[in-house]
């Protein structure tokens, strides 16, 4: 059991989006409508559902607008109250009253883990919540509040996960080699394996489909010490390996509900 409360979280939106080209040569590709929503804003309101109350963007160049939209702009609130037009921003308000925003650059592309790491001074030796900016996540309750739940239950560093059947179709995902927990939908995390072929599969169906972590101070040696991997880049699945090796202690949730992901052209209008 954890007593430690998570209230802040971290969403990397540093990437450069270039699947997305020319739409997102001056939009950032977390900032892509969908029903006339930012995706970003679908991750920020699944935070503060789940008591987050802080949010650290790790963001790049060309990401103003994110900064932009998390902020109010009075005067326009009260020509849209004039209009008759002000439930069409309102939720946007009401987030930006609930939460604290922060933001910091990730000032080259070397991967989410050294994303991830420039949230640090942030986040300091409290536990905290980490998501990606990209995926959307249709829950009766938010996956977040899902994951920080099995953290306050274990004490231990949690991932997300979700169930597939289809071996083909697994192996486009991070796949989670594991053992069953005596808690429902939980399991002792043994390695993560990206994208692997039909034969590595996880033998639980088990595989990362958006991502949604809890994490305690034990992750920030790992990324820091952490060696460059697959393009030569620094990622957080490489560091937990390592510190699930070392130390065992971190366990995955299989979350309920679904998952959409918006990372491509195709995924974003499905």
């Amino acid at each position: 059991m954890s007593d430690q409360k998570i209230t802040k979280g971290v969403i990397t939106v540093a990437g450069l989006g270039t699947r997305f080209l020319p739409a997102t040569k001056a939009m950032p590709k977390e900032m892509l409508p969908v029903l006339g929503k930012p995706v970003l804003q679908y991750t920020v309101e699944e935070m503060a559902e789940s008591g987050i109350e802080d949010i650290l963007f790790v963001t790049s160049s060309n990401k103003n607008s994110i900064e932009d939209h998390f902020d109010r702009d009075i005067n326009y609130e009260e020509y849209l109250k004039k209009e008759g037009k002000y439930d069409r921003i309102e939720s946007t308000v009401e987030l930006c009253k609930k939460l604290n925003f922060f933001y910091t650059r990730q000032s080259q592309p070397l991967g989410n883990g050294h994303a991830l790491l420039q949230a640090r001074q942030f986040v300091g030796d409290e536990p905290f919540a980490f998501a990606d900016g990209d995926s959307v996540m249709d829950a009766d309750t938010p996956v977040v509040s899902q994951v920080l739940g099995a953290f306050e239950e274990t004490g231990e560093n949690v991932i997300g996960v979700t169930k597939l059947e289809d071996k083909q179709e697994m192996t486009k995902y991070g796949n989670i080699h594991a053992e069953e927990m005596s808690r429902d939908r939980t399991y002792k995390l043994k390695e993560m394996v990206e994208k692997p072929s039909v034969e590595n599969v996880s033998p639980q169906g088990l595989v990362v489909a958006g991502m949604r972590y809890a994490f305690n101070s034990d992750i920030w040696d790992y990324l820091e010490t952490q060696d460059k991997g697959k393009d030569g880049e620094i990622w957080v699945s490489d560091a937990v390996n390592r510190m699930v090796k070392e130390k065992d202690n971190m366990v995955a949730y299989e979350y309920d509900g679904e998952y959409f992901d918006t990372g491509n052209k195709k995924a974003l209008l499905e």
